[in-house]
């Protein structure tokens, strides 16, 4: 692809803000506030509702009248089709794209156009701070978030399509998102940019904080739903293989049951409980740096990752069970799945 051909950065960069949403009507009213607050303003607000069944679209409804904030409303769109419908209908070259449940910081947006400044930029990928207010919380990100990485200078989390700024232009050459997907259509599209050789900077200080799941069982709901996702957009490989092939294992292990009796059961409830352990660890090693503690607070931590971990292998399996039923079989299918 030929990218001499990109237009200049203006001083102050008209930016419209993409958000897709779907029942957030307890987190959709902060983020119009934040957005409508920010040191750089956006030219425009555009928002894709897919269906909400709760007060989301009433919320949305009072800002319109009174502020940039412009509402589509399609009842079966996912959140690819939502972002996509909502940047079709954008007036700005610049496409910043944020989710509900996620707050950002005053200065997210200035700090992305300052970064999109600095030459012949196409993406600024800016960073995401998961808020860990509960043990649990914290644990979580621990088990399935990767730590920050050394980013421009500074640690951060980065790379997130729900921390993001780009030219229109990289969204039509990509394509858009995908629109079949409930989860994985942003990493499929953030390959896709890497594909086509777009030039990405980083701005690790435009920052906004992201709510992860509170309760075991809304994290079980949402893993199963990202696992049979993951499937779908072929990224097996990627997360799936390797679950899997702990659990074949451990099948294997169960062989000399049939020699040895049921006490062999134990052998394998211990190598499990031992691989359970080992990755809680590693997770604690991995994120020392961000979330440090003494040996009381850790061994706690070891102890909720554990079962943490257990959890997610549970709704991996289960996800992945129900593409196989669902998708490869067809026997049902709807905009819930």
């Amino acid at each position: 692809m030929d990218h001499s051909l990109r237009p200049a950065v203006s001083n102050k960069l008209e930016i419209s803000v993409i958000i897709p949403v779907r029942n957030e009507a307890d987190s959709i009213g902060a983020l119009l506030d934040s957005l409508l607050n920010q040191t750089l303003p956006p030219r425009e607000i555009v928002i894709t509702d897919g269906g909400s069944t709760d007060q989301t679209r009433a919320i949305i409804s009072a800002y319109v009248a009174k502020s940039p904030v412009h509402l589509l409303q399609d009842d079966d769109a996912l959140p690819g089709r939502g972002r996509n419908l909502a940047a079709a209908q954008a007036t700005s070259e610049w496409l910043a794209f944020i989710d509900a449940g996620i707050t950002p910081e005053t200065s997210w947006l200035e700090l992305l156009a300052q970064a999109a400044q600095r030459g012949a930029v196409d993406v600024v990928y800016g960073a995401f701070e998961p808020v860990t207010d509960t043990l649990f919380k914290q644990c979580s990100v621990m088990a399935y978030i990767a730590p920050p990485v050394a980013v421009a200078g500074k640690f951060a989390r980065t790379r997130s399509v729900a921390s993001v700024l780009m030219r229109r232009s990289v969204w039509q050459a990509v394509g858009g998102f995908p629109e079949d997907l409930r989860s994985a259509e942003d990493l499929l599209f953030m390959n896709r940019i890497d594909a086509q050789g777009f030039r990405v900077e980083y701005a690790p200080d435009a920052r906004v904080h992201w709510q992860v799941q509170a309760t075991p069982g809304s994290t079980f709901k949402r893993f199963v739903i990202y696992a049979r996702n993951n499937v779908r957009a072929g990224l097996w490989r990627q997360w799936q293989a390797p679950i899997f092939r702990r659990y074949g294992l451990l099948l294997v292990s169960l062989l000399p049951v049939f020699w040895f009796g049921w006490r062999w059961l134990l052998i394998t409830a211990g190598l499990w409980l031992a691989m359970l352990l080992a990755r809680a660890g590693v997770a604690i090693w991995r994120n020392r740096f961000c979330y440090p503690g003494n040996l009381i607070r850790n061994t706690v931590r070891l102890l909720v990752l554990a079962a943490l971990i257990a959890l997610l292998d549970g709704a991996t399996i289960i996800g992945t069970v129900q593409w196989l039923i669902k998708d490869r079989l067809k026997l049902s299918r709807s905009i819930s799945d």
